[in-house]
């Protein structure tokens, strides 16, 4: 077995998981029932976003409210993540898999029934806590479950099985809340929820290491909820506060305080949280940053994208999930197709390649204007897909394949925690970038255009619907038509000037991204993680 395919770390009884005769255990049918389960919650970051206006209407809630719903869930989600991996590592990651779906499917149904927006968030709380449990321990299940020789392609599909989820949110969003109500959004994780259930007591099997973890690192774990806590929060209230705002400072500053300490602490502790020997790995810590570098032009460019689509070019939400199918499509198609070649080749030429391909697309994204039509975009759109695959493959193998089977939880919960740090700082970097270049280039197209000059808190109004595409009209009392016109016309100019310049710093980071996939595969798995401490030997 080659280098590139050796899970390092483990056993060498624990190298090569025994063939399953029979149902329970089977690899195949493993990753069936893990897919159902991860798709939930995959489906769930993207949907509910369409279901937020009808349910700020319905509920009578505020825009704080409705901002609430999507960031408690968020905060949850990477608060947890690594605490329940190692639950998973201590406990075993079926009974923690077959947790996190009951519990989400639970929590799904409650904001269905619930009639005020206070228990909605609290059980979107509950949902990314059980969502945190349930990510984790899927990759924790495939990695003890399928040979080294399959794992790529099996991570492959679990990938197909996110995109797919992610990108098709909107469209069966937007169909359930169009056609039926926001609740039914919720209700459709129910039966979801209980076929992998079903499937997982049925087929999944415990896989547990004879050296996995005994006991918890109680002051490791509230250090980390601590520190990822600070630093999604001033990720997602910077572009309301202001990066220089003392509030934002105060956060990133505790952040950075925290996840100090958290690492002196682990030097200390007799089981720690994340044995920072794991990090001596290089593969493993550039798979990280990879990690975070694409999920930072991925998920901080789409959310402009979606503005694009329905308030440039006036689509529905419906109408916008379908003009991104090719981005969808091309990451069915080319995740499993990524898997069996970095199987094949191994994962230098593939990783570096698809990164090549995602900082092209991202910056033939920059380029778009307000005319740009359909064909031109989905070029793009399928370019990015077929970038983004291997990527999502590769560097998850990399994180995974490179943990002692003992960690397996823990190192899915970092790759997990990668995802949603680097979109959380793509959608505040990028969000911040598009304000700067509102603020500065709407005065002088407004004027431009002829139009009358605002005062300076109209401007600033102006420019908040500017940022996400909006023409700053008032519905109630509309300007005449020829000036609605010019103001429209400034409006997605400008908006259009923005995202490029978002796209375009995007691109960098893809750039950026080349480089720590290339050292992400440049190492050889020969230092393996000492299965007590995380301290690699030769």
């Amino acid at each position: 077995m080659t280098s590139e395919t050796t899970v390092a770390g483990a056993a060498p009884e624990q190298r090569e998981p025994l063939p399953q005769s029979g149902m329970r255990g089977h690899p195949w049918l493993t990753l069936i029932s893990v897919a159902i389960g991860v798709m939930m919650v995959a489906l769930d970051g993207t949907i509910v976003a369409i279901a937020n206006p009808a349910i700020q209407h319905d509920l009578g809630a505020s825009l704080a409210d409705v901002q609430w719903i999507t960031n408690g869930y968020l905060l949850a989600l990477a608060v947890a993540l690594i605490t329940a991996g190692k639950l998973g590592d201590r406990f075993g990651h079926r009974q923690t898999f077959l947790v996190g779906v009951s519990g989400f499917a639970l929590a799904s149904a409650a904001i269905g029934l619930s009639g005020n927006v206070t228990a909605v968030v609290t059980f979107r709380v509950l949902q990314g806590l059980f969502g945190a449990l349930l990510m984790p321990a899927a990759l924790g299940l495939l990695r003890a479950t399928f040979p080294a020789e399959k794992l790529n392609m099996a991570i492959g599909i679990w990938g197909m099985v996110i995109g797919a989820s992610t990108a098709g949110g909107p469209i069966v969003g937007g169909l359930l809340v169009e056609h039926v109500n926001w609740q039914s959004v919720f209700f459709v994780n129910v039966p979801v929820g209980v076929i992998a259930l079903a499937i997982g007591l049925l087929i999944l099997r415990d896989h547990r290491a004879e050296n996995a973890p005994r006991s918890f690192d109680l002051p490791g774990i509230a250090l980390l909820s601590g520190a990822m806590f600070c630093l999604i929060w001033a990720l997602i209230k910077a572009p309301e506060w202001g990066w220089g705002d003392p509030a934002t400072l105060l956060f990133l500053g505790l952040a950075v305080a925290a996840f100090a300490a958290f690492a002196y602490w682990q030097t200390r502790a007799a089981e720690p949280l994340l044995p920072l020997g794991l990090f001596r790995s290089v593969p493993l810590s550039a798979g990280t940053v990879l990690m975070v570098l694409m999920a930072f032009g991925f998920m901080g460019g789409l959310f402009f994208v979606t503005f694009y689509l329905q308030n440039v070019h006036g689509m529905s939400p419906v109408d916008s999930g379908l003009h991104l199918l090719p981005l969808t499509a091309m990451m069915i198609v080319a995740s499993p197709a990524a898997g069996a070649l970095i199987t094949r080749v191994g994962p230098r030429v593939p990783l570096v390649g698809a990164m090549v391909l995602t900082a092209v697309a991202l910056y033939g994204l920059a380029g778009l204007d307000v005319d740009s039509g359909t064909g031109l975009m989905s070029l793009w759109f399928a370019l990015l897909g077929l970038g983004l695959a291997p990527v999502m493959v590769g560097a998850t193998e990399v994180i995974v394949g490179n943990a002692p089977l003992e960690f397996s939880g823990v190192a899915g919960g970092l790759q997990q925690a990668a995802m949603q740090v680097g979109g959380s700082l793509g959608t505040a970097v990028l969000g911040a970038v598009m304000a700067g270049r509102v603020n500065r280039d709407l005065p002088a197209n407004w004027a431009e255009a002829g139009l009358p000059a605002p005062s300076g808190h109209e401007l600033d109004q102006a420019a908040d619907a500017v940022a996400i595409g909006r023409p700053p009209i008032d519905p109630d009392n509309p300007p005449p038509a020829d000036v609605a016109e010019k103001i429209t016309h400034v409006a997605h100019e400008t908006f259009v000037s923005g995202m490029g310049l978002s796209f375009t710093v995007a691109a960098v980071a893809a750039v950026v991204a080349v480089g720590a996939a290339a050292v992400a595969t440049l190492a050889k798995r020969g230092a393996e993680p000492d299965a007590s401490t995380g301290t690699p030997h030769i």
